[in-house]
Formats: C-alpha cells, sequence, structure tokens
C-alpha cells in the first residue's frame, strides 16, 4: 500500500497544472475483451482533476484496472468499473462494485463539466468523498450529475465499444478491461 501511495504522489507531482486549452492527456487506453471487443482510448482530465487522473493512472501503471469486469451497464446511461478489489474477471465477484484498491479515497473534485454522452466520472457512495478507482462512461447525457460527481475524462476513440458492452446490473456474461495501459 505504501507503495502504491509513493506512486500516486510521484504522480501528483509530476502532473502539471495545465490550462484546460493546452491539450489533451494524459490517455488511458482500455483493451476492453467480450461481447464488445476493441479498444477504447480516454483522455484524461488532469487539469479538472488531478488526484483522481493520478490515481487511475496510477492503478493503470500497476495493472490493477486488468481483467476488471463492467459490473453495472444500464442501457441508456452508462457503464460501470473499476472495482479492482471485487470485480476481477475469474475471481469471487458476488460484491462488484463495492470495493475499491488499497489507495485511500478521495475528496471530490467537482466542475462544470457537464455528463454528456462519452464522459467519464467517477463512481461513489453517498459521501462525495468516497471515489477510489471506480468509474463509469456515458452512453448517454446525464445532466442530474452534474456537479454531484467528479468528470474525470473523456473518450476520444472507441465509443462504438463501449456502446457495444453487455447491459445489465451484473451483466450476466460480463465484458471486461483485459488491459489498461496510460500513454502520454
Amino acid at each position: 500500500m505504501l507503495r502504491n501511495l509513493a506512486l500516486v504522489l510521484v504522480v501528483l507531482a509530476a502532473t502539471p497544472a495545465i490550462a484546460q486549452d493546452d491539450g489533451p492527456g494524459p490517455n488511458i487506453v482500455i483493451e476492453i475483451d467480450g461481447a464488445a471487443k476493441g479498444t477504447v482510448i480516454v483522455d484524461l482530465l488532469a487539469d479538472v482533476a488531478p488526484l483522481h487522473v493520478a490515481q487511475i493512472t496510477a492503478l493503470a501503471a500497476e495493472g490493477e484496472y486488468d481483467n476488471v469486469l463492467f459490473h453495472r451497464v444500464i442501457d441508456g446511461f452508462m457503464a460501470q468499473t473499476g472495482d479492482v478489489q471485487f470485480a476481477k474477471s475469474g475471481g469471487e465477484t458476488a460484491m462488484a462494485g463495492m470495493g475499491g484498491s488499497a489507495l485511500p479515497d478521495l475528496p471530490a473534485e467537482f466542475s462544470d463539466i457537464p455528463f454528456a454522452r462519452g464522459v467519464v466520472g467517477m463512481a461513489r457512495s453517498q459521501d462525495p468523498n468516497s471515489a477510489n478507482s471506480q468509474f463509469f462512461i456515458m452512453f448517454a447525457p446525464g445532466d442530474f450529475l452534474n456537479g454531484q460527481y467528479t468528470v474525470v475524462g473523456r473518450v476520444i476513440s472507441g465509443m462504438e465499444v463501449v456502446d457495444a458492452i453487455a447491459r445489465g446490473e451484473p451483466p450476466s456474461a460480463p465484458d471486461r478491461m483485459s488491459r489498461v495501459t496510460v500513454a502520454p
């Protein structure tokens, strides 16, 4: 856990405070297997949610997101994944959606960016300061989430793959993130 926390601190120190117009990145590249086989690229918004982006990139760099299932997928709303504790493919997934990572929960970093199609937000419990590792990708606009959840990025490639993710809470045959890497 200390090694992971140190990695988050290093990533935070290396993440410049950039203006929103200064360009994209970092990106995460999500390889999805299952019915929705393909690659999704998410442009992370380090200038909007630096703590959340640092945590996501640290978890991806450690391989923590590899083989994590999409455990909650609601048609016309969103696809949720990222439970590195309870949603690993091939493991006991009865508690999928209830876990996080060994890293600490994060304080909310709310912004005025609306939850439009393709926007990626951090999942959390009732406590606004409880986001950890889980995130969701919007299928459609969800204005009721605006200002209530932290926006961390947006899909810039592969939205057709997201659209093909199996629906369900949980899906009967869930798709999974087979590999998640960080690209500049």
